[in-house]
């Protein structure tokens, strides 16, 4: 089964998988709805991934919430990009080795 996959940021840090669950169930069946924590702090990162098995209820809910509000703060709702093959979430880090010029 093929999950329409969204992607949602600019969360307030008090924002729980439970509410994005019950804003996204609104607009069709949610089959997941998870707010991605920081490993370190246990603190929101301010993004979260919802998971909706039908495409058109998906789309549905990205065109009626994006640039909502939620928690006084206008989220952003599109189509989660899959994360590329050998790619990181961070950007690499510079090990001062390379000098500009």
């Amino acid at each position: 089964i093929f999950f329409m996959n969204i992607y949602v940021s600019n969360l307030g840090f008090n924002v729980k998988d439970e509410d994005l669950k019950n804003l996204f169930t609104q607009h069709g069946e949610v089959s997941s709805a998870k707010v991605i924590m920081d490993n370190f702090s246990g603190q929101s990162r301010g993004f979260a991934f919802v998971e909706m098995p039908n495409d058109e209820e998906g789309q549905k809910a990205i065109d009626q919430l994006h640039n909502s509000e939620l928690s006084s703060r206008t989220i952003s709702v599109q189509v989660a990009r899959p994360k590329e093959e050998g790619k990181g979430s961070y950007p690499a880090r510079n090990n001062g080795n390379s000098r500009r010029y």
